[in-house]
């Protein structure tokens, strides 16, 4: 009775197939409801939350809500994952899980879109559900200030749709995609230095290994010497989270079994085999 209730005051707030963001917090009120349980039973009844208004020519509602019924695991928020949990959240994923152990320093400031003057010595994670529920608050978020490793990762990603690579260490990185790989989790790749980047995605039977097979015995990679600008990351993430949709959907053709290489100072990007 209480969902049919809910349905008929859904119907009786909406605008044509809109569900402005008002009538979506009237009606979390009225129901003693979370705006994820009603943004979902809105999906499911064929509205769209006005918020994805500009979403709709390019994702359906029933794709919307097959978003907001996915959990994806962002490892890392730094210089990509600021973006990806920022960019995640607007497109409509319900859950995001952070993983990060790091707090914020002074050196993030000129790229990681989650650093602020007033965040330093916070927690990325920490940071990043508060920004969330600034964007989203539909959007339900876990905050996990461990550093992944072979131990935590069955519990980290236990439940997840997809996993977002935000590292900057590439052995973490190997063990990352073996855990993926393990599970038949897919995976979507990031890496970025200077002026270049890289993106692929690890469907479940694929194999990432042959591209993370190059590593400095101390798995930094060449970041440390070409440093990273504001662009860099924002570009790569943007195409990560591309991907992670694509994933999610069943759209498209996912950079399964190649690499995306991006060149972005003589601005090529080049596809190339995983060997």
């Amino acid at each position: 009775m209480a969902t049919e209730r809910m349905h008929a005051f859904l119907r009786e707030r909406a605008e044509g197939d809109l569900l402005p963001w008002r009538a979506q917090c009237d009606l979390a009120e009225r129901f003693d409801a979370s705006l994820g349980e009603i943004e979902d039973a809105a999906l499911a009844a064929g509205l769209l939350p006005g918020r994805y208004r500009r979403n709709r020519e390019t994702v359906s509602v029933e794709e919307q809500l097959r978003l907001f019924r996915s959990r994806v695991v962002v490892i890392g928020c730094g210089g990509l994952g600021g973006y990806l949990v920022e960019q995640l959240a607007r497109i409509g994923v319900g859950e995001l899980a952070l993983v990060d152990p790091d707090v914020f320093e002074e050196h993030n400031l000129n790229r990681q879109l989650l650093s602020s003057p007033a965040h330093l010595g916070r927690a990325k994670v920490e940071v990043g559900c508060e920004r969330v529920a600034a964007v989203n608050p539909a959007v339900t978020t876990s905050a996990h200030r461990v550093a992944f490793s072979l131990e935590n990762a069955r519990g980290l990603l236990a439940g997840s749709a997809a996993v977002v690579d935000g590292l900057d260490n590439t052995l973490v990185r190997r063990d990352l995609a073996a855990v993926c790989r393990e599970l038949g989790v897919p995976l979507v790749h990031g890496a970025i230095a200077g002026w270049y980047g890289q993106v692929a995605a690890q469907l479940p039977g694929d194999d990432l290994s042959p591209l993370l097979r190059s590593a400095s015995a101390s798995g930094r990679g060449v970041e440390a010497t070409l440093g990273n600008p504001s662009f860099t990351p924002a570009v790569i993430a943007s195409l990560q989270v591309a991907e992670v949709v694509k994933v999610l959907l069943g759209r498209g053709r996912p950079l399964s079994g190649r690499s995306l290489f991006v060149d972005l100072l003589d601005m090529r990007f080049e596809e190339i085999g995983h060997a």
